[in-house]
């Protein structure tokens, strides 16, 4: 019996944490290297920020200039809140969690769990917003 009540207790928990992950916040946001990064040229940002914000399963959806410079470890330090995730659209994943993981901490938060870093450069419109809906999905939100 004891056995059986584990993998039952084992069950459950991983049943609430999905709840727990598919009612969590995410926040979408998505850096633009200054808008003046030739990875970008090929997607329309307007289109895309508008459509994730509208159509999406996101909170807020919005794009910030440059979050890899002073200013914007300023910001994320300032905005990141214990209780959310975050999409990060825009450079290489590796390169987000080594720029981005002193704010992440400094807000109680696990750079691992709460942050779905997305690399969205030499994309068309479909493709990247077929990216961030398989990130959502991934996350347990409905799209």
């Amino acid at each position: 019996m004891l056995a059986y009540t584990s993998r039952l207790e084992q069950a459950l928990m991983r049943v609430a944490k999905g709840r727990f992950m598919e009612n969590a916040k995410i926040g979408f946001i998505f850096c633009v290297c200054t808008g003046k990064c030739s990875g970008f040229a090929q997607l329309d940002i307007w289109d895309f920020i508008n459509i994730i914000r509208v159509e999406y399963p996101v909170e807020y959806a919005f794009i910030h200039p440059m979050l890899c410079d002073e200013d914007g470890e300023r910001f994320l330090e300032e905005f990141l809140k214990k209780g959310s995730r975050y999409i990060v659209a825009g450079c290489a994943p590796v390169m987000q969690k080594k720029l981005f993981i002193d704010a992440f901490e400094k807000a109680g938060l696990d750079i691992n769990k709460d942050l779905i870093p997305l690399d969205v450069r030499n994309m068309k419109l479909e493709e990247a917003l077929n990216t961030v809906k398989k990130a959502l999905k991934e996350a347990g939100k409905d799209v």
